[in-house]
């Protein structure tokens, strides 16, 4: 499972949905979808612009969390 916790950086950043969303260049919403998680996807364009408007890395607002779940094995890839 892959937590998006671009909320937390966007608060130690001081920084609205909507200053992101100019800065990003996608709409308020679109950046609401990813911080609170419901996003299934981000194109990494995307991710460059939030990582280059809010000064940090990928892996600052995104993290891997082993549920122990396998729905698919490495090998199927």
């Amino acid at each position: 499972m892959i937590k998006i916790t671009l909320n937390v950086v966007m608060a130690k950043r001081n920084i609205s949905t909507g200053e992101l969303a100019k800065l990003v260049g996608i709409t308020p919403t679109n950046i609401s979808i990813l911080k609170t998680g419901k996003a299934k996807a981000i194109r990494f364009t995307t991710l460059e612009k939030i990582c280059k408007a809010l000064k940090c890395q990928p892996g600052d607002i995104l993290t891997y969390i082993d549920d122990g779940h396998d729905k698919q094995s490495l090998s199927e890839f």
